[in-house]
Order: C-alpha cells, then sequence, then structure tokens
C-alpha cells in the first residue's frame, strides 16, 4: 500500500468539509488507487501550524497542540508532503499570497490542488508552466463553481474543441438579490436575509459590485482559451444601479435581469465584461434562479455546451468535492507513472 501526504495551508469551512470528506473516501481511495492518502501539515491563520509526518488525526484537532510561530511559507518549505492543497482566502487585487504558495509547492516538485480562484486570474500561465516543467500537477477545479467539472469538461471530453466564446452566471450572490428582487423584495432585505442564511458575506461588496464574477471569468478564460489576462482587464458592472422599477418594467416585457459573463476574442484579442443584462423569460439563464449558476461554452466542434449547478441552498460540501477530485485525478495520474 503507497501513502500519499497532503499538506493543506488554510483550514476553514473548505479545508474542514474536505476532511471530512477524505476520511469518508478512505477506503476508495485505498480501493482503487492501492494508496492512503494522509494530512501530514495543516497551517491555519489563527492558530498556527500542525506538522505530524505520521499523519494527523483531523476528527481531533482540539487536543492537539498547533505551533503559533511556524508561517504558511515555512510549512511548504519544510513539511513532509506530496501535494499542497492550497485554500487561503482570494485576494482579488493581486493574487497573493496563494500565488506564493502555489509557487512554493510546485518549486518543491509538489503537485497542488487550489480551490483559490485567485492564482488561476493572476497567473495561470505561468503556474501552469512551472508544473510542466517541474512534472507535477496544478489542479484547480474547484476554482469556479465549486465542484462542477467545467475545466475538466473541456480537457478530458471536448478535447480537440476550440473555446471560443464563454457566458454565463457565475455569482450566487447576486443572481439570489436579483431573484429575490423580481418577487418584491427589496435590494436591501435580500441582502439582509442573504447574510442571515450564510451565503451572502458580512461586507458583500466583492460580489455586488462584481469583482467575484470577474475573477471566475478570468480563470476560465485564461485556463479554457488559454489567454494571459487579469480581473482587472474585465469590463465589469455591479448590480448595485438596478432599480425596483427596472425590475418590474423587464417584467412586464417577459424579460429578466441576470449578472452575466461574457468572453470572446476579437481581432485576436480577448475581450470580457461582466455587467447586468436583460434576458428573455424563456431563456436558459432566466431559468438559472436562486444561488444556482450557469455556464456555456461555445466550440468550433460541437456548438454550445452547457453546464448548469443547480444549488438550492449553497452548501461547501460542492467545493470541498472539488478540491477531492482534483487529488483523485493526482492520483490517476502518478499511478501512470
Amino acid at each position: 500500500m503507497k501513502t500519499i501526504k497532503l499538506a493543506l495551508i488554510g483550514y476553514g469551512n473548505v479545508g474542514k468539509a474536505f476532511a471530512k470528506m477524505l476520511r469518508q473516501r478512505t477506503d476508495y481511495i485505498c480501493d482503487h488507487f492501492n494508496t492512503e492518502a494522509v494530512i501530514t501539515a495543516i497551517c491555519t491563520r489563527s492558530k498556527g501550524a500542525l506538522i505530524d509526518g505520521s499523519g494527523i488525526d483531523t476528527e481531533n484537532l482540539d487536543n492537539q497542540a498547533f505551533d503559533r510561530e511556524k508561517s504558511a511559507v515555512e510549512v511548504i518549505l519544510e513539511a513532509d508532503y506530496d501535494v499542497l492543497i492550497e485554500l487561503t482566502p482570494i485576494n482579488i487585487q493581486t493574487g497573493m499570497p496563494a500565488i506564493d504558495h502555489i509557487r512554493g509547492g510546485l518549486n518543491r516538485g509538489k503537485h497542488v490542488i487550489t480551490a483559490n480562484k485567485g492564482p488561476v486570474a493572476w497567473a495561470f500561465r505561468e503556474l501552469r508552466d512551472l508544473a510542466a516543467t517541474k512534472g507535477v500537477c496544478f489542479c484547480h477545479e474547484a476554482a469556479v463553481m465549486d465542484g462542477v467539472p467545467v475545466f475538466n469538461l473541456t480537457k478530458e471530453t471536448l478535447m480537440g474543441c476550440q473555446i471560443t466564446e464563454i457566458k454565463g452566471i457565475l455569482n450566487a450572490t447576486t443572481n439570489y438579490i436579483l431573484d429575490e428582487m423580481e418577487k418584491g423584495v427589496t435590494y436591501e432585505a435580500a441582502v439582509k436575509e442573504g447574510q442571515k442564511r450564510g451565503f451572502v458575506e458580512a461586507d458583500p461588496s466583492m460580489d455586488l459590485e462584481g469583482w467575484d464574477a470577474a475573477a471566475k471569468l478570468t480563470a476560465l478564460m485564461n485556463v479554457l482559451m488559454d489567454v494571459k489576462i487579469t480581473p482587472q482587464d474585465i469590463r465589469r458592472e455591479g448590480i448595485g444601479s438596478i432599480t425596483k422599477e427596472q425590475i418590474d418594467e423587464a417584467k412586464a416585457r417577459k424579460m429578466k435581469y441576470k449578472l452575466l459573463c461574457y468572453g470572446r476574442m476579437e481581432n485576436g484579442k480577448p475581450v470580457a465584461t461582466v455587467k447586468p443584462r436583460l434576458v428573455a423569460e424563456d431563456s436558459l439563464f432566466a431559468r438559472v434562479n436562486g444561488t444556482a449558476a450557469c455556464v456555456t461554452l461555445t466550440t468550433d466542434l460541437m456548438g454550445d455546451v452547457s453546464i448548469i449547478e443547480h444549488v438550492y441552498e449553497p452548501e461547501i460540501d460542492q467545493t470541498a468535492y472539488g478540491v477531492l477530485g482534483d487529488l483523485l485525478r493526482v492520483l490517476t495520474e502518478t499511478n501512470k507513472s
């Protein structure tokens, strides 16, 4: 039985959900890959780091001594692991320090998995090429649409197709708020209800101003269209200016407002926008309600391919599954060699 050792940089809700999911799939991993996956390092912002080369009991972390002086960089450079799992919060303006965390792991010849869209939005090409040079995997399925296999769909199922256009609804918060406003709920009340239910941040500006959607669109375009852009290159407009009167007027015309992401190539250059747009109520995007998400990929050989994530109450398990799925892909690749 082989062993694969994991280091988790960031241990918030996603990290905890992933650790639980990993425990639930221990037998599956052993049976299918003849491998035992163990977490040997955890680094948190509040407690510091915990390192144990023989494996950490993630069910009983409260009884274990964290080193408050040990930094994430030290863990990445010194700990014994095979796969670095980067789960720190996004920095929408620079992608740091997650980019440096990933660089550190790749430079050590370690596989890297991230659920952080920042590095994919700000430095994908560099990190992809570094991983290739080092002969390791750089996986990022959970960075956009949680665990929905958007990146792997194009890599494994749509091989040979060129993606010429990407459009979709990628931010659940704004989609929920616009839906609630259509029902007669005020903008402010919809935000407060979303915060009460736990899927709208205490400071929702990154969602409401379109930054989150812009980062996701950037990540999709960088990976699927092989361009090199950042969120700053997206023409971005949030939903703050949409009024109840506009919503009502659109409804009377059998239309709906959606915060749509749209990216394509024009004269050899990438062009991308995030802005509220009117869509017909019988269109696909109009039927993406509440906290669901959807992306349509336009290809040269397969036409339009659409993927919908049906999320009625946002669950962190979907993001955790994206991380687990990437780990299984790493195991698949390493078993080939």
